[in-house]
């Protein structure tokens, strides 16, 4: 039971803290939307920063498969990069909850270390993937665009959190590659 109790807890802590759009749920909070009481919660993860960690990594977990998967599917450097725009963008990482639990992560890794070591994880992932496929393309400025397209991913979740309306995964996918093809435009330059 222990592995089911702590999904729907990680599960339950990603909808609370996305609905409320801040860290200022209480785990009685996020433990009664998991069906079971906070003494439990606690039990198992010990604070509420602990299970928004928790909760944080299985995000990564997900996003890391699909990243995975679109990259197997992908053909030729700029489908690399491709691939993991659109698992940046996907309906599962792309929803409202998980929007506005990256927004809260971004703020947690201000101050509290283990937050900013696995920002930092998914940071240099992310960056990694981007530039194998875009050295092909891009050369010395592989690394550069990779960070820009990183920031810009970054950016498109912000607006996100602070708009109303569903998602539009595949407008940010656009928005990104309009980026990625300016920048390739430049060449040497």
């Amino acid at each position: 039971m222990e592995p089911i109790r702590k999904a729907a807890l990680v599960n339950a802590t990603i909808v609370e803290i996305g609905q409320k759009g801040s860290l200022d749920v209480t785990v009685a909070q996020i433990a009664q939307r998991a069906g079971m009481s906070s003494a439990l919660a606690h039990h198992y993860f010990g604070s509420k920063e602990e299970m928004f960690l928790a909760a944080m990594r299985q995000l990564m977990t997900v996003y890391g498969a699909e990243v995975r998967g679109a990259i197997a599917a992908s053909e030729g450097p700029l489908g690399r990069v491709r691939a993991v725009l659109i698992a940046s963008f996907s309906p599962m990482n792309f929803r409202r909850d998980v929007v506005g639990a990256w927004l809260n992560f971004w703020v947690l890794a201000q101050s509290l270390p283990a937050a900013k070591r696995l920002l930092a994880i998914y940071q240099r992932r992310l960056h990694s993937n981007l530039v194998v496929g875009l050295r092909p393309l891009a050369g010395a400025r592989a690394g550069s665009i990779a960070a820009g397209l990183g920031a810009l991913i970054d950016g498109l979740y912000l607006r996100e959190a602070l708009k109303i309306g569903a998602p539009d995964g595949a407008a940010a996918v656009r928005t990104a590659m309009d980026y990625l093809a300016a920048e390739l435009a430049k060449g040497d330059a």
